[in-house]
């Protein structure tokens, strides 16, 4: 997911949900929200104290392949 910099304005912070908020519309649960934040795959601002995350990257977020990635190391060498 490619994400860009943008200065923060009154945009941004429409577009600002709360972790929880965020796992009822993907039908998780708040602590696969917070993996996903710990893991950089979604950003995560504190404002007040509360950790929130911008709507448009729940939104869009596409999950991958479960599992770790296959290498490319050919069998047999």
């Amino acid at each position: 997911m490619v994400i860009k910099s943008q200065e923060k304005g009154a945009d941004d912070m429409a577009d600002l949900i709360s972790q929880a908020e965020a796992a009822r519309m993907r039908g998780v649960t708040r602590a696969a929200i917070q993996d996903l934040v710990r893991r950089g795959r979604i950003r995560s601002v504190s404002v007040g104290g509360r950790a929130l995350v911008y709507r448009s990257e729940i939104e869009g977020y596409e999950q991958g392949e479960p599992g770790r990635p296959k290498s490319n190391r050919s069998k047999g060498a």
